[in-house]
């Protein structure tokens, strides 16, 4: 490069522009229609819009009581779904242990089995589980898990749930453990 360069001016040199003038009489121009108005239809346009902000907020309101009912209601009535879930684990865990009893063994640890199984299921019953009943029914996936598949056959066509190698449980309208099964598919 060369020292032929010129030389910048400074930015302080620089003539600095006003900022325009006009701006000021765009405003007195816009505030001239408002001074010819009536003050009574100003308040009654104002009032207006206020009541219907009002509505406005107050139907608002009412929606998020309803939502909030709504949610609480639902709070109340699958509360106890949690433990449900926690105690299905158990009575699947009982079921295991009970599969190397005999059906006509009558010793205490069988009997103890059996007693704790039933009265687990009973309560549970009580607090509005149910077994998803799968087995022979049409393959529903929101209650269902396909874990393998067979081809279709006279007793069980294409899309029928041939066996259920998990038991699905419900709580009360939900669903809290999945069905795993085998389906008839072609």
């Amino acid at each position: 490069m060369s020292d032929e360069t010129p030389e910048e001016a400074p930015v302080d040199d620089v003539p600095k522009e006003e900022p325009p003038t006009e701006e000021p009489a765009v405003e007195e121009v816009a505030t001239e229609p408002e001074e010819e108005r009536d003050p009574l239809e100003a308040a009654l346009e104002r009032a207006e819009v206020a009541e219907k902000e009002i509505a406005y907020k107050e139907a608002e309101i009412q929606n998020v009581r309803k939502r909030l009912m709504a949610e609480k209601a639902e709070a109340i009535q699958f509360g106890g779904m949690g433990m449900a879930r926690r105690m299905l684990t158990v009575l699947a865990d009982v079921d295991r242990a009970m599969t190397g009893i005999e059906e006509d063994d009558q010793s205490a640890l069988a009997q103890g089995l059996r007693l704790l199984r039933n009265k687990m299921w009973h309560e549970l019953q009580a607090d509005g589980v149910s077994p998803v009943e799968a087995k022979g029914a049409e393959f529903d996936p929101s209650k269902m898990e396909a874990i393998a598949t067979i081809p279709p056959s006279d007793d069980f066509p294409s899309g029928t749930v041939v066996d259920v190698l998990e038991q699905g449980y419900m709580y009360k309208s939900k669903v809290i453990l999945v069905a795993r099964v085998v389906v008839a598919s072609e």
